[in-house]
């Protein structure tokens, strides 16, 4: 036995000054004096027997000097060692998005914390515990604590993600510690059935729930009308279900219909309506159900404009008017370098070809045609002109980017040839698409004021690529480029990158998450991107010249994850698992508690019978 704080044992010397007091006091009469008349009346009530006076005062010595021992040793706190009772314990914790799935109102997640808890709890006081949380990623919640309290409260604070799990750093995890003391209890808290198990102990909290679920939702509004197809599975029994649609946030849906499924198997529905546009749609699966995050679907509608208003400014405009009356995306009008002047504005795209204004437009995109000078906030600068012998071919990018990949899709790859171009040094993070000798002469990507810039570095006018069809594709590709939807996809599933687009004189962009997480992306680059965690609606507010505008994405639950009753083949550690823990704790404290309080209550007793005589 060993004690936290022995200072606490000077205590003990309370019982010889208790034997002292005793010795003391026995010298002295005790008289009992009535000092009321309602007491001297209540005498005549009494049992007129004589107290055992010198027995009761040495049980109560004997009842007080154990109290006092009992004070001093819960001050001291004994802890009592107890030979290879301990171990040392590893939790792997499923948080994939069927552990959502519910029953009697509690979740598998909740039970899973629930069984982890009652092991710590039945475990020997000195075990070591170590918890691995498997969501969208991968996390050791705690690892080697030998405190059940500290324990218990981080697992308390887990919540359940959307996701599949993943294993593989978990197990990778595990096996550290497997490795390191073979002798570790390994437990796996999943919803999951396991064929095999070495070295695991598998705790299943799935239960007979059933499930359905909506997916592969489509939609398409044609001649006024409102056409949305999908699929709906149901898991385990046989359901009737009915798949209904709102649209725009209403109460009433404008189409539904009636199914009768089997369990265990899918059916396709359509829905129809009367319908031109919408912001927002709703699916919604009746009935309750264990698994409610993948009984709603959400849809939204980001429209994008067809056309755009184009300023062109040189003194050739001939090829650039052609190619862009080609891809049919712009209105357009002429202006020769002379005519334009930094008052110029309200364009969406300006194009400058063999001219270099003295600072790019605020208010829209920007191409720039073999620059002449350097230009402040454009985020490359021009290094001189270079000619060539004889005409060379270029280079076109072989990045396997999304930018990159969507500025060059629908390219035949035709040589294109060139007799010069400009040398040009880029300071900011732009999209190379093609190059002569690591010399970038198309690139594409958002300048220092966070304007959208597409650069050709050399005179079209001396090359063959206004004659070639893959002209009007790329310059198709850069519009789209120039003009993005903020928003081109709302529909995702979790664990998918959802993309933004970064406009013009973006200033912010605000991601909140469906369980109220708020997130702001980086806005220097034209593209960014964030992980879709959770299942619902993400809110998306993008901020430009300060007046925020909002969009919706909507991530549902992986089709993986909605059967209630998952089965799997086999999950191991490697290696041979021997037995025996190390030495743990029994921490006596509560006990000495009880027993204080039993101690005062029997002296007080021993109190009441000497004083007044009470059976």
């Amino acid at each position: 036995m060993s004690f936290l704080y022995p200072l606490g044992l000077l205590g003990l010397i309370g019982i010889p000054i208790l034997i002292l007091i005793y010795i003391i006091k026995s010298k002295y009469a005790e008289q009992t004096v009535s000092t009321t008349y309602l007491w001297t009346l209540s005498e005549r009530f009494l049992k007129r027997k004589r107290p055992i006076s010198p027995l009761a005062g040495i049980i109560s010595l004997i009842l007080q000097s154990v109290s006092v021992a009992l004070i001093s040793l819960i001050v001291a706190h004994p802890i009592i060692t107890v030979p290879n009772s301990a171990n040392e314990y590893c939790f792997i914790l499923d948080a994939s998005g069927s552990m959502n799935t519910e029953r009697d109102g509690s979740s598998r997640f909740e039970r899973a914390k629930g069984e982890i808890e009652d092991i710590i709890d039945s475990s020997t006081d000195g075990s070591r515990y170590s918890l691995i949380w498997v969501g969208d990623v991968t996390a050791t919640v705690f690892e080697g604590t030998e405190s059940k309290k500290d324990a218990k409260k981080y697992l308390s604070e887990l919540e359940c993600g959307y996701t599949e799990a993943d294993y593989t750093s978990a197990l990778g995890t595990a096996q550290e510690y497997f490795d390191t003391n073979s002798s570790v209890i390994t437990y796996l808290v999943t919803d999951t059935e396991y064929a095999s198990n070495e070295n695991i102990r598998v705790i299943n909290v799935s239960g007979t729930e059933s499930n359905a679920a909506i997916s592969d939702v489509t939609w398409d509004i044609s001649g006024g009308t409102l056409t949305v197809t999908g699929r709906v599975s149901v898991y385990t029994d046989a359901r009737e279900l009915t798949v209904s649609a709102y649209a725009d946030g209403g109460d009433t849906p404008i189409a539904k219909t009636d199914l009768s499924i089997e369990g265990n198997t899918s059916e396709l529905f359509t829905l129809t309506a009367a319908l031109k546009t919408f912001s927002s749609l709703r699916l919604t699966l009746s009935g309750e159900d264990a698994l409610v995050c993948d009984d709603e679907y959400m849809l939204y509608d980001v429209k994008s404009e067809d056309s755009y208003s184009i300023l062109i400014v040189s003194d050739t405009p001939f090829f650039l008017e052609t190619v862009f009356r080609a891809t049919g995306r712009g209105k357009i009008t002429v202006m020769s370098p002379e005519e334009y002047n930094s008052s110029v504005s309200g364009y969406g795209l300006y194009v400058f070809e063999s001219c270099t204004p003295s600072a790019p437009p605020d208010d829209g995109a920007v191409w720039f045609l073999d620059p002449q000078g350097s230009i402040p906030d454009t985020g490359f600068s021009v290094q001189g002109d270079v000619m060539l012998s004889r005409g060379e071919k270029i280079e076109m990018t072989s990045s396997s980017s999304t930018v990159a990949k969507s500025m060059t899709a629908g390219l035949r790859g035709e040589d294109i040839e060139i007799i010069e171009y400009v040398r040009c040094s880029l300071y900011r993070n732009f999209t190379t698409l093609f190059s002569y000798q690591g010399n970038p002469l198309v690139f594409a990507g958002v300048g220092s004021s966070g304007h959208r810039e597409v650069v050709f570095a050399f005179d079209i006018h001396n090359s063959n690529l206004p004659l070639l069809v893959d002209f009007v594709v790329l310059v198709d590709n850069l519009m789209r480029f120039s003009f993005p939807d903020v928003i081109e996809n709302t529909d995702y599933s979790v664990g998918e990158e959802a993309s933004v687009n970064v406009i013009a004189n973006c200033e912010s962009i605000r991601v909140d998450s469906p369980r109220g997480t708020v997130t702001y992306l980086n806005t220097d680059a034209a593209v960014t991107s964030f992980m879709l965690s959770e299942a619902g609606t993400y809110t998306v507010t993008v901020t430009v010249s300060r007046i925020p505008t909002t969009f919706y994405i909507y991530a549902s639950l992986p089709d993986s994850e909605s059967d209630p009753l998952p089965i799997a083949e086999s999950i191991a550690l490697i290696g041979e698992g021997t037995e025996g823990g190390f030495d743990g704790t029994f921490d006596p404290i509560y006990i000495l508690f009880v027993l204080l309080a039993v101690l005062f209550l029997a002296d007080w007793m021993v109190y009441c019978y000497e004083k007044y005589q009470l059976r």
